[in-house]
C-alpha cells in the first residue's frame, strides 16, 4: 500500500498519478473484455440463426436478437463493433420480412453503418464498408430505395482494402459483380472466397458463406 502522506509533494502527486492511471488502465481493459464478449454472443447467436435455425423461424428469432444487438450498442457507446452487429441484424430480419414492409429496417441498418464508420471504419476488418456496401446493391433505387450500383462498388471496394483476403468481402464483391451483368469478373473473387483463411470462433458462418460461395460459383461456370 502506498502511503501518500509520507511522501515529498513532487512524489506524491506521482504516485497518485501512477494510481489514477493504472485504475483508469484496469477499467478499459474490463471495459474492451465486455464488448468484445457481448459482440461475440451476438455474433454466435446470429450465425446459428443464418445458417441453422428452421427458415420457418428465423424471422421471430432476428426481431428478439435486433432487440439483444441495440441493448449491446446502446451499452458501450462509442464502439463500432456494436454498431456493426445491430446493423447486420437488422439487415437479416429485413431479409427475412421482406419487400416494401422491410425498407425501414434497410434504412435503420444503413444508419448503424454509416455510425460505425464515423467511429471506426476499420473496425471488425471493415466490416461496416462491406455491410453498408451490400445494401446499397440489394435495395431498390429511387424512388423506392437508396440502391445505388456505384456507391455500393465504392463501399465494397474500400472493405476489400482493408481485409483483401476475408471471406466475406470477396464474397460480396463477387456476388454483386453478378449482379451487375459481371459474372467473368466475379469469378476469382469467388474462389478467392472459398480460399480465404478460417476466423477463429467464426466455423458456423466460414461453413455457411463458402456454400454460399461455391453454389453461386457452380452456378456461373454451368452456364
Amino acid at each position: 500500500m502506498i502511503r501518500i502522506q509520507s511522501l515529498p509533494l513532487s512524489r506524491a502527486h506521482a504516485a497518485l498519478l501512477w494510481v489514477a492511471a493504472l485504475v483508469v488502465s484496469l477499467s478499459s481493459m474490463a471495459r474492451a473484455a465486455g464488448v468484445e464478449d457481448s459482440v461475440a454472443e451476438v455474433q454466435r447467436d446470429w450465425e446459428v440463426i443464418r445458417y441453422q435455425a428452421p427458415p420457418a423461424e428465423r424471422e421471430k428469432k432476428f426481431e428478439a436478437l435486433a432487440t439483444k444487438a441495440h441493448q449491446v450498442s446502446q451499452a458501450f457507446p462509442g464502439r463500432s463493433e456494436p454498431l456493426i452487429w445491430e446493423g447486420i441484424v437488422v439487415s437479416s430480419l429485413a431479409g427475412e420480412k421482406g419487400g416494401l414492409g422491410a425498407l425501414g429496417l434497410v434504412k435503420q441498418a444503413k444508419s448503424l453503418y454509416e455510425t460505425a464508420i464515423q467511429v471506426d471504419g476499420t473496425a471488425l476488418d471493415g466490416s461496416a464498408y462491406n455491410s453498408l456496401g451490400v445494401l446499397y446493391y440489394k435495395v431498390p433505387g429511387w424512388p423506392i430505395g437508396f440502391g445505388d450500383k456505384n456507391k455500393a462498388r465504392e463501399l465494397l471496394q474500400k472493405a476489400l482494402s482493408i481485409n483483401p483476403r476475408g471471406i466475406d468481402p470477396n464474397f460480396f464483391y463477387g456476388e454483386y459483380l453478378v449482379e451487375s451483368k459481371r459474372p467473368e469478373e466475379a469469378v476469382p473473387y469467388l474462389e478467392r472466397a472459398l480460399q480465404a483463411p478460417a476466423r477463429p470462433g467464426r466455423s458456423i458462418a466460414d461453413a455457411g458463406r463458402r456454400e454460399e460461395a461455391r453454389t453461386l460459383l457452380d452456378r456461373l461456370k454451368a452456364k
